[in-house]
């Protein structure tokens, strides 16, 4: 059985910490990591190395792929679709940094105000829609010409600054126009003026990303997809697989899934810890996934259950691939060391 595991901000991105890097118990990654071979990519988005087990690269219409994967939610092919999601910008030093709504502690009922009054007031633009209290939508109307629509995902820009929000260029001067109508709406909302008085962050403005409509998909080499994240779960059913929410550990997947086929598992637990350089959550995580993941996937690759494994991270240093089999596991001169030794050596090597 062949896995490919995708797991985001993998490694902390400062390799001079040592207080969050060392003293980490984690024998199962270490091993992993010194008895495979690693390939080094320049960085990019979470989403782009998330579509390219599936074939995809380049200007992607995420927003229709991760409607595919949202509960309760369908995206009809011909659609125009496009990330709507609600954010706070604050001025810091002249410059805007975004906290997307994972952070804003949004509830339901705050969302679907917000996202009634938007219907109210554009409708004649398209139709948004609320998949949780953190991810919008909307749907346009008509299938608006975008161009070169080249956003940032969100996952690359939350928690850090950001240069603008909608691309300069003549034929989005419309939808720019609505973003500023939209954040105008925003700051006179019921909503946001209680969140105000509670001395809490607005949600001040949303950010666009990802727009287009289903293209028409081909073959995968893969059997199934395993995840909470709903892009991954879109993915998996634009392209006719079973997508499966991530069980509690690697030893209830390998017990679900078929001996020989190609398995892709999205294990996303470490990047809002990265976004909002929160090391001791980042640290917990970590060790969790150890147990729960790390050192199962490496006995039982070793023990000849998982014929190839293909651990691949997005993370400060660039887009990183191991990749290793039953015999590499078994070169036991290729001696585990600290995660800390692997963060600096690959930070070196970026210079």
């Amino acid at each position: 059985m062949p896995l490919t595991l995708v797991v985001p901000e993998l490694l902390w991105p400062e390799p001079g910490d040592r207080q969050t890097l060392e003293s980490l118990d984690c024998p199962g990654l270490c091993t992993l990591l010194a008895r495979s071979r690693l390939g080094r990519r320049p960085p990019q988005s979470f989403e782009a190395a998330l579509c390219e087990p599936f074939g995809l690269t380049g200007e992607l219409p995420y927003a229709a792929y991760r409607v595919l994967g949202e509960s309760g939610m369908t995206a009809a092919r011909e659609a125009c679709w496009i990330c709507a999601d609600p954010v706070h910008l604050r001025l810091h030093q002249e410059r805007l940094v975004l906290a997307d709504g994972g952070s804003l502690a949004i509830d339901s009922a705050e969302a679907e105000a917000i996202v009634g009054e938007l219907n109210r007031q554009f409708s004649d633009i398209g139709t948004f829609h609320v998949a949780t209290a953190e991810r919008w939508y909307l749907q346009f109307a008509g299938a608006p010409d975008l161009g070169q629509f080249d956003v940032l995902p969100l996952s690359t820009v939350a928690g850090r600054r950001v240069e603008r929000q909608l691309p300069e260029t003549p034929r989005l001067r419309w939808l720019r126009q609505l973003l500023n109508e939209i954040q105008m709406l925003l700051h006179r909302h019921p909503a946001n003026i209680k969140r105000e008085e509670e001395g809490r962050s607005t949600i001040n403005s949303l950010w666009l990303w990802g727009a287009g409509a289903l293209p028409a998909t081909a073959a995968s080499s893969l059997a199934g997809v395993w995840a909470d994240d709903p892009l991954a779960l879109g993915l998996g059913r634009a392209f006719g697989l079973p997508a499966h929410p991530l069980p509690d550990d690697a030893g209830q997947c390998l017990s679900r899934c078929a001996s020989a086929s190609r398995q892709l598992l999205v294990v996303d637990a470490l990047q809002r810890a990265v976004h909002y350089e929160d090391a001791d959550a980042w640290r917990a995580a970590l060790l969790d996934l150890e147990a729960r993941w790390f050192a199962p996937l490496q006995k039982a690759l070793a023990g000849g259950r998982i014929g190839r494994l293909c651990l691949q991270a997005t993370t400060a240093y660039g887009t990183l691939a191991w990749e290793s089999g039953r015999s590499e596991q078994w070169k036991l001169w290729r001696r585990p060391e600290p995660l800390i030794s692997h963060v600096q050596s690959l930070a070196r090597a970026k210079r």
